[in-house]
Order: structure tokens, then C-alpha cells, then sequence
């Protein structure tokens, strides 16, 4: 199937900013894909569908957990903003026959990050975090660190998210803890 089919399904799936969100995750994958040797059309399509979940009710994310069986654990299955993740992966290969492993994974840790993150899965972490429609304080430098080193950009987004989640009260995500530690690895060489 095209981009352009993939386009008109998201824009009748979602609501007009979520799309246009999609949009420019999308735009800001390629980017960065061009800028790290991803791979441009899957960074594209990873971002164009990455919250195919999102337009679900917790009711509803929960009945597709149940469903089709879906493994997640107490954290994601507690928080809404983090289950879309993971049912969306599962409903984009059952409703929709997408069947890259890469890709769904990517869609389905988009959200906490994981440790051991594909080039893919960070391309998708990072575009989500500093499309152009994001705007909080430190987006600006994250998108320059973006333009000079994925990881030390991604150490920015993650530490930023894990700042915001314990500032609100919200359960912090083990991976997103796990994604950070192995950045922090990866960059001091450890």
C-alpha cells in the first residue's frame, strides 16, 4: 500500500490535530532518517501511523489488550497515554496487515522508549518528541541537539519526559529508565 493511501486512512481515523501531528512526526522522521542513513519511506510510514491508537478510549484500548491478548505491564496498562502505544502496534498489524516487526516495534515503544532501541524506534522516539508542533521549554535545543547527535538528543527528550512525569505524580515507566541508563552507556562509552 502507498503513503498516500495510509495518508486519507489517518486522516478519516483521527482528529484533525492528532492527523496533522502525524503529519509532521512524520515529516520530522524523514528528516532525521536522511540526517542518521534510516531508512526514509519506513521512517515515514512509522510516523505517519504511529498514534493509530490513540483516537481509542482507555475502555476500548483495554478490550483490545484483553482481545488480543496483549502482554503490558502495570505502568502502561495504568496510564492511557502509554497504552495507545501498544495496542496501536497490535491493531496496526491486525487491521491494517503492516507486518514489519521493526516498524510495529518502534510504534509501540514510541511512547517510553526502550533499552537497545533501533535506529528506526529512535528516529520514531525523537520526530514524535520534536515535530514542529511541539512547543515547551527546551524543545529548541533538543531539535538542535537532534541536528548534531541522536542519542545526546534523545538523552535530552528522555530526561525532559522523565522530569515532566515525576513534576505531575504519573508513574514513571521502568523502560524509560532503562532507555536513559543505556543512552548514558552508549554516550560515556561504558
Amino acid at each position: 500500500m502507498t503513503a498516500d493511501f495510509y495518508r486519507k486512512l489517518m486522516q478519516k481515523k483521527l482528529s484533525s490535530d492528532l492527523y496533522e501531528h502525524s503529519l509532521a512526526t512524520a515529516e520530522t522522521a524523514v528528516m532525521l532518517a536522511e540526517r542518521y542513513r534510516a531508512r526514509r519511506e519506513k521512517a515515514y510510514l512509522a510516523g505517519l501511523v504511529h498514534d493509530y491508537g490513540k483516537c481509542l478510549q482507555r475502555s476500548q484500548l483495554l478490550a483490545a489488550v484483553d482481545y488480543y491478548s496483549i502482554n503490558v505491564d502495570i505502568v502502561t496498562r495504568s496510564e492511557t497515554r502509554l497504552l495507545h502505544a501498544p495496542v496501536g502496534a497490535v491493531l496496526l498489524a491486525e487491521e491494517l496487515k503492516i507486518n514489519d516487526r521493526e516498524l510495529l516495534n518502534a510504534v509501540a515503544y514510541h511512547t517510553t522508549g526502550c533499552n537497545g532501541m533501533t535506529l528506526l524506534a529512535k528516529v520514531l522516539y525523537l520526530a514524535d518528541f520534536i515535530e514542529p508542533g511541539r512547543s515547551f521549554a527546551g524543545v529548541t535545543r533538543i531539535r538542535e541537539l537532534a541536528t548534531a547527535n541522536l542519542d545526546q538528543a534523545l538523552l535530552a527528550a528522555v530526561d525532559r519526559t522523565i522530569c515532566s512525569v515525576v513534576a505531575k505524580g504519573m508513574k514513571l515507566h521502568p523502560r524509560s529508565v532503562a532507555f536513559r541508563n543505556g543512552l548514558l552507556h552508549k554516550i560515556q562509552g561504558v
